[in-house]
């Protein structure tokens, strides 16, 4: 047989992967065999150790090849050329849940990682590693609190630092129950409004900055 080129073989790793996500989506991941894998990608079992070392690497590699798209959001968060960070924290998380409602792959990687696994055994470590994005999260919404307070446009006597811990406890509340809900739901339909009040409560100026509810994204 022919050794396949570079090209082959990614075009053979990203079959398994996408053929993980969905196994894992329909099955839950302790209910998915390698085997069943294998048959969704169309390879045989030796090609998936081929390119992964277990379950756990190949999950590794589902999330890593699906979280990509959060990079624009950080981005955003870090922004120095957006003038109020309390802006750019807005802006951050209206882009992390327009792309979950827009982009398929990411929002089932993010039900897979959520609702349809166990950390046990072979994932414990995995509870670490799909947690760190969270970490990193927190440390930028501190640095941006921060710098919303040297500006002045943090409200007076808000503590950046509990503010941040208050807004990732607040994202990760709305995430799990718009991971929860359904397309139509009226949470889901409410994101945009919550998010903007949200950090109008923080601002300066916030007494005459809270946006009336309005629906959808």
């Amino acid at each position: 047989m022919a050794k396949k080129t570079k090209a082959e073989a990614e075009q053979t790793r990203q079959q398994i992967i996408s053929a993980a996500r969905c196994v894992f989506h329909e099955c839950g991941v302790s209910r998915t065999s390698l085997e069943k894998i294998a048959r969704v990608a169309g390879v045989t079992r030796g090609a998936i150790y081929w390119h992964f070392e277990n379950k756990a690497s190949l999950f590794y590699a589902m999330h890593d090849d699906s979280v990509k798209g959060l990079n624009q959001a950080n981005d955003v968060l870090s922004s120095l050329e957006i003038p109020n960070p309390l802006d750019a924290i807005e802006q951050s998380l209206l882009e992390f849940f327009t792309l979950l409602e827009t982009n398929t792959l990411v929002r089932q990687t993010f039900e897979i990682m959520s609702l349809r696994c166990e950390y046990v055994d072979e994932f414990a470590p995995v509870l670490l590693e799909v947690n760190k994005p969270c970490l990193d999260f927190l440390a930028k919404l501190k640095t941006a609190y921060q710098r919303a307070e040297d500006k002045g446009t943090l409200r007076a006597h808000l503590d950046p630092i509990a503010m941040a811990y208050d807004t990732l406890s607040f994202t990760t509340g709305l995430f799990n129950n718009w991971l929860a809900g359904a397309a139509g739901d009226d949470l889901r339909l409410q994101v945009r409004a919550m998010i903007g009040t949200h950090i109008a409560l923080r601002r300066r100026d916030y007494s005459v900055s809270i946006p009336r509810q309005s629906r959808g994204l």
